[in-house]
């Protein structure tokens, strides 16, 4: 499962990697070091590619009674059969922006978050699914209010909520040792391709491990509301 993650870059920085611009109704991007469920967090939707945007982690598929229970991860050997990410995997397909990702590991003083991120520290985009649902009603939007902490759940208006997952995978060689699960991550040359295939299903597959790293870091970062520089430091060992 892929339950928090980093992304340290300025909005000059991102629009540069990404070759997309910070969308006119966007404030500026600043360096995020603890993103969690429930938060507007920055993503590239296929029906606006030159735009980075905020959309809620936490997918929400249209046809939901309530806003209620937003998935987190979407399996990506299923996620063209399960009715909740169906639609959204042959309309709705997003790059989810973050350059590391965190994996906790039980150990015998409690879980040990790991840090995992490329060698060099570059950026990179994690597979996702985004959705738009709107109430029948008028009535307030509340959004995720688990495992985020209810962190920046209510949009600014009454407009439709729109939300994204992310598309997890098996692990490659260095997650497996954290995690069962690990996020699809694209390479640079495959995530317009993800945006736009018919059938993206090749692009799915766990990333080599080669350039990656995993390093214990703080366990500040088990607190949502932890958001510091610190945390994405590695522990000495």
């Amino acid at each position: 499962m892929c339950g928090r993650y980093t992304l340290t870059l300025e909005s000059d920085d991102l629009e540069e990697r990404f070759g997309a611009r910070v969308a006119d109704s966007e404030p500026e991007f600043t360096p995020r070091y603890n993103m969690a469920p429930g938060q507007q967090l920055p993503v590239i939707t296929n029906d606006a590619p030159d735009e980075i945007r905020r959309l809620e982690w936490g997918l929400v598929p249209s046809w939901a009674e309530d806003d209620s229970g937003g998935i987190i991860n979407a399996r990506a050997e299923t996620v063209d059969e399960k009715p909740s990410f169906r639609t959204a995997y042959e309309r709705r397909r997003c790059l989810v922006l973050a350059d590391g990702f965190y994996e906790w590991v039980e150990t015998d003083g409690g879980k040990q978050p790991y840090r995992v991120a490329f060698e060099d520290g570059r950026p990179f985009a994690m597979a996702g699914l985004w959705e738009r649902w709107e109430p029948e009603d008028e009535t307030t939007q509340a959004g995720l209010d688990a495992f985020g902490g209810g962190l920046e759940t209510t949009p600014e208006d009454d407009g439709p909520l729109e939300t994204f997952t992310i598309v997890t995978t098996e692990p490659n060689e260095l997650i497996e040792d954290l995690h069962h699960r690990m996020a699809v991550i694209l390479d640079p040359d495959a995530e317009r391709e993800w945006l736009t295939a018919d059938d993206p299903a090749a692009l799915l597959d766990p990333y080599p491990a080669d350039e990656m790293r995993a390093d214990p870091v703080s366990q500040a970062v088990n607190d949502p509301s932890t958001d510091e520089p610190s945390l994405v430091e590695p522990l000495e060992t």
